[in-house]
């Protein structure tokens, strides 16, 4: 129960490497806010935890949209009465925007996987201030720390985006008590399947590890930063990638 009596957001939690979350959060004594588009899936999350004792609920969010997340926000305070923990896990693939010199693929990268967690923190940290306590984890990717050539620039670009922001994050509400720190995940499910198997073994080939990584794998890392065990760790990176980005 190391979340006991804790309300977390976490976007994208519909699926992937989010649901791993939600689960994850719920299992550890969290109300959970499942903040997502995909409504199907969100809800059967959401009923899945009900079902098993836990607290969750879903609520459609587009991350891109201010007024999205001021809805959430409310929502989740009305639902639970206050906000502990916010994971910005919500993001997008360079493949799912073809064209990779296309500027509204760029754009749309930068507004998902960056732009969304500018507003996710802004409006999280001013429902945590009254509590004098927080806890938000950005989830960037080892392409925050490295550039591929089979990687969209622009997914680089916005995982690096939400690296140095999340580090700004942490020196402007760090006196109001509220931590803010990344996650790097390496290669694995569901952004790679989209990948053929040739492109998969590539994948594995440069992972000292010599595997792809599993959502909850990256889920326990995100665990310790929500949790008061990491209470002094503020403005920091979680690499979880089978030892990619040390070579």
């Amino acid at each position: 129960m190391r979340l006991k009596d804790k309300v977390a957001i976490v976007t994208g939690g519909a699926h992937g490497m989010g649901e791993a979350e939600v689960r994850l959060f719920a299992r550890e004594g969290a109300a959970v806010v499942i903040a997502d588009m995909l409504t199907k899936e969100g809800e059967a999350v959401a009923a899945d935890i009900a079902a098993s004792q836990g607290r969750a609920r879903y609520v459609q969010t587009d991350v891109t949209s201010e007024r999205d997340w001021e809805r959430l926000i409310a929502e989740t305070i009305a639902a639970f009465g206050r906000l502990d923990i916010l994971v910005n896990n919500a993001g997008i693939s360079g493949s799912s925007v073809g064209d990779v010199d296309g500027l509204d693929g760029w754009n749309k990268l930068l507004s998902v996987n960056a732009a969304s967690v500018f507003l996710g923190t802004k409006h999280a940290a001013a429902a945590m201030i009254p509590n004098g306590r927080g806890s938000i984890v950005n989830i960037s990717s080892i392409m925050g720390f490295v550039g591929s050539a089979d990687s969209h620039p622009g997914y680089a670009a916005s995982k690096g985006a939400v690296r140095l922001y999340t580090k700004a994050a942490a020196a402007k509400y760090g006196p109001a008590g509220i931590r803010v720190n990344s996650v790097h995940p390496g290669y694995m499910p569901p952004m790679l399947n989209a990948t053929n198997a040739a492109g998969r073994a590539s994948k594995i080939e440069a992972t000292p590890l010599r595997r792809l990584g599993e959502p909850i794998e990256v889920a326990f890392g995100v665990l310790f930063l929500a949790s008061d065990e990491a209470s002094f760790v503020t403005g920091t990176e979680l690499v979880i990638d089978g030892g990619y980005i040390s070579q």
